[in-house]
């Protein structure tokens, strides 16, 4: 009986101990599936960010690539301004014709270098006093970014380099008359060269004293016609304000006229008629005699 007993209870504990297992075993099971199940999602959203970045790049390189074909585009259509020199440097405007802020038809964009022919001839001083000349070379802010050559000419000899190099030379006046040359270069190119010729003193007298007469008949001449002028806007002015009594006065002097022509035309008439000849009238009435007698 005993063994019998221990029998059953070893076949029992085996029992339990089976059930414990697998019990373990379903709820291990139960508690790994929702994390598999989570991570698939993670990885689900993962892939969706990543195709929505890709394709928001793609967005935001396609309008970058738009934007720089119309600015390619505006800046294209663009007109430049006059030079403001005729020789060496100057500066001019930049227009554009299209795109300008506000509607309107042009705008400046900017103002860049412009070049010209290098001779720029024969120049006159800034200014100058019967003792001295001041002389400029050509050029354009800022004025150190040139280098500058003066030079001496001499009739059949080599020009005499001066030591000074900057734009602006005063030159005192000597017995007789001198030429300079200025060269200007940028990054040693030559962009404009002038000449000036500097007068004596009593040379500078004559011309100055030369010049009176013809200033004084262009100063008359440009009077008289600033005074027609203002007398012709003046005559415009009051025929404008008074019009009506214009307009009246013309049409009596206009019926006037009228009346004269008329009477002179009558008076010729009359003229005509006493100026015919006596003879017609015997001829009319020897045919009122013939008449009567038949």
């Amino acid at each position: 009986m005993r063994a019998s007993g221990a029998g059953l209870l070893a076949v029992g504990w085996l029992i339990l101990v089976g059930l414990q297992v697998s019990l373990a075993s379903n709820v291990t099971s139960s508690g790994q599936e929702p994390g598999v199940a989570r991570e698939g999602e993670n990885e689900n959203e993962a892939e969706e960010e990543a195709e929505n970045e890709g394709e928001v790049t793609e967005t935001d390189t396609t309008v970058e690539a738009e934007e720089e074909v119309q600015n390619r585009t505006i800046v294209k259509e663009v007109e430049y301004g006059m030079c403001t020199v005729t020789c060496g440097v100057g500066i001019r405007e930049v227009i554009l014709t299209n795109g300008c802020p506000g509607g309107e038809s042009k705008c400046v964009v900017r103002v860049e270098e412009c070049r010209g022919p290098v001779d720029c001839g024969w120049g006159r001083p800034i200014s100058e006093n019967l003792e001295s000349a001041r002389l400029s070379c050509v050029h354009i802010s800022p004025e150190n970014r040139f280098k500058y050559i003066w030079k001496l000419l001499k009739a059949d000899q080599q020009p005499v380099i001066l030591t000074n190099d900057t734009a602006v030379l005063e030159v005192p006046r000597e017995l007789h008359p001198l030429a300079f040359e200025c060269d200007t270069l940028d990054n040693n190119e030559m962009v404009a060269s002038v000449k000036f010729t500097v007068y004596t003193t009593s040379e500078l007298q004559t011309r100055r004293s030369s010049r009176p007469d013809t200033d004084a008949v262009l100063v008359f001449v440009l009077t008289i016609g600033v005074i027609i002028c203002i007398f012709v806007i003046f005559v415009l002015i009051f025929i404008i304000i008074n019009w009506a009594a214009v307009k009246s006065f013309w049409g009596a002097k206009a019926s006037t006229t009228e009346i004269q022509s008329e009477m002179s035309s009558m008076r010729y008439k009359d003229s005509t008629s006493i100026d015919q000849s006596p003879a017609d009238i015997p001829g009319h009435e020897d045919d009122a005699l013939s008449e009567w007698n038949e």
